[in-house]
């Protein structure tokens, strides 16, 4: 090799070294699935329910691959049938680092205890937060309140129907038999938990089943109070949902409201993602049918 092509090689290094330092890095990133629907029964629709089993397979190897830091889980693992979570749970614990789950709709079908099946799921209580570095990452439980979730005879039988009543009179129609909502109990939690992250400069990112907004038939029964409370607190910065298999995105107060696309749908196609978090933005890569974000982490006046 001559001199100047020995250069050029030099000088080839150093500007791939330097262009290499210059790319800001995540500071965190995290792996999110939703509705993965499992059931050993044929296909209905564009619904293959068998088929998620390979799909969270080939998921769980490319997040262990990606060496996310952890992985969030946003309900419905599986369809009907509670003999089934198991199967699910196997290949959760494949993966490398942590994974959080809250329930879904249909995790409930066949369950006569709830606290039993958050305890197959590895959750530590109906709702719960967790944090990571200056990020509190709060899991509410927007089946809480419904109908199919064991509430008969609890005071939380009668919070759903003022709930239902509620959106009746404000002429909604997410009053759907497949929609939940929170509990009084669980929106002062979260107030509680929001005071605390403000007060010692955490941000917040928030994870539920049903989707907050826009508003349409698939949102959560008391999605407009779960809201304005997320909306009272500069730390918030975002929402990201599950629950409605085709995707949406909205904007509320300033807050991005994220809902990802189900893992039941398509013979073949796969559908979860990884949330990148840097200092000034948040990227979401989707993977699949998955859509992807990026969003601005701007400052947001109290």
């Amino acid at each position: 090799m001559s001199l100047s092509s020995s250069k050029k090689v030099v000088f080839l290094f150093l500007f791939s070294l330097l262009f290499t330092c210059g790319i800001a890095q995540p500071i965190m990133r995290i792996g999110v699935i939703a509705d993965i629907q499992y059931a050993d029964i044929e296909p209905a629709g564009t619904r293959f329910y068998r088929n998620s089993l390979k799909k969270l397979e080939d998921c769980v190897a490319e997040l262990n691959r990606e060496k996310v830091d952890f992985s969030v889980n946003l309900g419905d693992l599986v369809d009907r049938n509670p003999a089934d979570l198991e199967a699910i749970m196997s290949r959760l614990r494949a993966l490398h680092k942590p994974f959080y789950n809250t329930p879904g709709n249909h995790d409930y079908e066949g369950v006569d205890n709830n606290d039993q099946l958050y305890q197959r799921m590895g959750m530590p209580s109906s709702y719960y937060s967790f944090t990571n570095g200056n990020w509190t990452f709060i899991m509410l439980n927007t089946n809480e309140v419904a109908s199919y979730a064991n509430i008969k005879g609890t005071q939380l039988e009668q919070e759903h129907a003022e709930l239902i009543q509620k959106i009746k009179e404000r002429g909604r129609d997410n009053d759907r038999p497949w929609n939940g909502g929170v509990s009084k109990h669980q929106l002062k939690w979260l107030v509680k938990q929001l005071k605390k992250a403000q007060r010692k400069g955490q941000q917040v990112m928030v994870f539920t089943h049903h989707p907050l907004y826009p508003p349409f038939g698939a949102t959560a029964l008391n999605d407009q109070e779960i809201l304005e409370t997320l909306a009272g607190y500069a730390c918030v910065k975002g929402v990201i949902s599950g629950h409605h298999h085709t995707g949406e995105f909205g904007v509320y107060e300033g807050i991005p409201c994220i809902t990802t696309e189900g893992m039941i749908e398509t013979a073949d196609t796969n559908a979860y993602g990884i949330l990148e978090i840097y200092p000034e933005k948040f990227v979401l890569i989707g993977k699949g049918r998955t859509k992807s974000y990026e969003w601005e982490l701007k400052p947001k006046a109290n």
